[in-house]
């Protein structure tokens, strides 16, 4: 391979050991927590006893849902990570599209016998962040659950408060007392978690880092339509999932909206300011030709002697002969 196109570095691999599994494993350790663990407890957030927003009837469990979490979860996580991977495989088989990676990425150098060339660190890269912001989101989500501790649409459903009791009576009372719901505990702490929807923000994230990546990295050329009809597909599948969550009464609209937002807000800062739109570092010659031109003109002019000018000229010729 030609010197021009390796570069030769002994800290991308302590980074990469110290720094980047460092901040991924307690990224994942803290979704897992908050996730999985009772550590966060869920704001108890009051409620009328009679708010027809809340008495909608219960959906049953998600694994009942149309999109049931683990389905959700799977392809959110591996559809990107199999597109990705075929992608950056596929362009670097390909001899138009390898000379344009080896003219973006170059080959890393570690030692004597390591050596990263521009497939690999692609695929870890974008892999990589993606996974973050996975994860990330999921914390966002969590966190936003146990704050707000926003009611579900079927929350009167399963806590079954006593109406006949004395804080119920009235209409227009408004309940602060955690303790008034007889139904099932679980049931009732999950009804508290719906603002944001969680499988909005992590559908949306999925489909716009996706998106954002088959915009910016696949060329073809032989099909215009192609390219759209993948990503308006991606996109609309993550809508469709945050309407089914409205649909089976189980977030409010305002639940989804706001995942939609937060899923899109973390994809394209990742996709934007982290990977820079997904591409490489461009070549030192191409950034120094660049500067090269950067100070030169961008155009020319001939000049054109102004008649002023000339009568001026003749005069103060004429005065200095007189003076002679």
């Amino acid at each position: 391979m030609a010197s021009n196109n390796t570069l030769r570095s002994y800290s991308i691999i302590p980074c990469f050991i110290f720094v980047e599994l460092v901040i991924m494993s307690g990224t994942v350790l803290l979704a897992y927590y908050m996730e999985c663990t009772d550590l966060f407890s869920v704001h108890v957030q009051g409620f009328f006893c009679n708010d027809a927003d809340l008495m909608k009837p219960y959906p049953g469990t998600e694994e009942s849902s149309f999109v049931p979490p683990l389905i959700l979860y799977c392809v959110v996580a591996a559809a990107p990570t199999a597109i990705i991977f075929i992608g950056e495989v596929s362009m670097y088989m390909m001899k138009s599209t390898r000379e344009a990676l080896l003219a973006q990425e170059k080959t890393i150098v570690t030692g004597d016998c390591c050596y990263l060339n521009p497939l690999t660190r692609r695929i870890i890269r974008f892999i990589g962040v993606f996974a973050f912001g996975l994860f990330a989101t999921d914390i966002f989500v969590n966190a936003g659950q146990v704050v707000t501790g926003g009611l579900s649409p079927y929350f009167l459903s399963v806590c079954k408060p006593n109406y006949t009791g004395t804080e119920c009576r009235f209409n227009h009372q408004f309940i602060v007392n955690g303790n008034i719901c007889t139904g099932n505990h679980v049931v009732v702490e999950k009804a508290r978690r719906s603002f944001p929807s969680k499988d909005a923000s992590l559908s949306v994230y999925s489909a716009v880092y996706l998106t954002m990546y088959i915009t910016s990295t696949i060329k073809t050329k032989s099909s215009r339509l192609a390219k759209p009809v993948l990503c308006l597909g991606t996109l609309c599948s993550a809508f469709l999932t945050g309407l089914n969550r409205v649909s089976e009464y189980r977030n409010h609209c305002s639940d989804v909206v706001a995942g939609f937002i937060l899923g899109s807000a973390i994809a394209l800062f990742l996709g934007i300011c982290v990977v820079n739109n997904f591409k490489g570092v461009h070549s030192a010659a191409a950034k120094q030709k660049t500067e090269e031109y950067r100070g030169l003109p961008l155009m020319t002019f001939p000049r054109v002697e102004s008649p002023l000018e000339t009568l001026s000229a003749q005069n103060h010729s004429a005065s200095m002969t007189e003076v002679t």
